[in-house]
């Protein structure tokens, strides 16, 4: 009697110290990512976005409604983002990299939270100052939902939205 293959055991291992520290590491330097969204006709998009954290540390980007995320992410909030860049030497998929789910919530132009916002991503993105105030530009909020981080070979963590927040 077969009983089929044996299951391979889960590669994924449960977030520990060292991979939040790491996790949050990419979140807090990255200043630009990879954006999966789902676009209008269904089909998956991947565009590059500017990215940041607000003061309270979520995930936001700084998005032209000319953009076709802009529209996709307002339609259909669900996306992914992708953070972590290859070093100069080796394999890139050696390097650490972060893959966030997300919800996008755009923040509105009269929102009392958006003057903060605006001042603490131009900290960061000095060049920003030239456009941040175009009227077709929005902030998006990336709430995550949940994240896997690679921090190199045999190193495959999940983490939850709690495990994104800063620490102490």
């Amino acid at each position: 009697m077969s009983t089929g293959p044996t299951p391979r055991p889960d590669p994924v291992q449960p977030a520990n110290a060292e991979a939040l520290a790491l996790a949050r590491s990419l979140m807090t330097s990255a200043r630009h990512a990879a954006l999966a969204y789902a676009d209008a006709d269904g089909t998956p998009g991947v565009s590059r976005i500017a990215f940041g954290l607000a003061p309270d540390g979520t995930p936001v980007t700084l998005v032209s409604s000319l953009a076709p995320h802009f529209a996709a992410l307002r339609d259909r909030p669900d996306c992914a983002v992708m953070l972590g860049e290859p070093g100069a030497k080796g394999d890139p998929l050696t390097h650490p990299r972060l893959m966030l789910k997300a919800r996008a919530g755009f923040v509105a132009p009269d929102d009392p939270a958006r003057p903060a916002l605006r001042a603490h991503w131009l900290e960061t993105h000095t060049k920003a100052t030239l456009y941040v105030d175009f009227a077709d530009f929005a902030f998006v909020r990336l709430t995550p939902v949940s994240a896997l981080l690679n921090g190199g070979f045999a190193r495959a963590f999940r983490l939850g939205p709690q495990d994104l927040r800063p620490g102490p």
